[in-house]
């Protein structure tokens, strides 16, 4: 079945992609929770008036993440945790830690926007979160794990 994702859906796509999708699922999940809608011929043409309207809009956006993004190159960021002494953390780094770190020095980053090598990080080093400041840029974002 051909759907219109209404917002963002992990692992399908992005808010306004035409995606193919199983029956079953657009007719029970996406549609219900109003992720999606039946991708029609006058549903088409609303999408791409649409599309064309917030084309102004999107390179303004696309503009403000590069500046961003240029920024967050430059920055380093320590975050502090309470380790044993062969060096593994009790607990784990997460991505709200990490958006907490990077918030403190002036940007405002989503946990949700962090992708982490692993999903949590259990002990002490240097490594290399993605950050999506847009759909179309992703910053790789080095930070380093270091003992309390």
């Amino acid at each position: 079945m051909e759907i219109i994702l209404t917002q963002d859906v992990d692992r399908l796509g992005s808010k306004d992609d035409i995606v193919n999708v199983k029956d079953g699922y657009a007719r029970n999940f996406l549609i219900p929770k109003k992720m999606a809608i039946v991708a029609t011929t006058s549903a088409k043409k609303i999408l791409a008036e649409n599309i064309k309207q917030r084309a102004h809009k999107e390179a303004k956006l696309i503009a403000e993440a590069n500046k961003i993004a240029e920024q967050l190159v430059n920055k380093k960021v320590k975050i502090g945790a309470k380790t044993s002494t062969s060096g593994k953390i009790f607990g784990s780094v997460n991505t709200i830690q990490l958006a907490e770190a990077i918030n403190k020095k002036g940007f405002e980053i989503d946990r949700k926007q962090i992708k982490l090598p692993e999903d949590s990080i259990k002990e002490v080093g240097k490594f290399t979160a993605k950050i999506k400041l847009h759909k179309q840029v992703v910053v790789d974002f080095e930070f380093e794990v270091v003992a309390e």
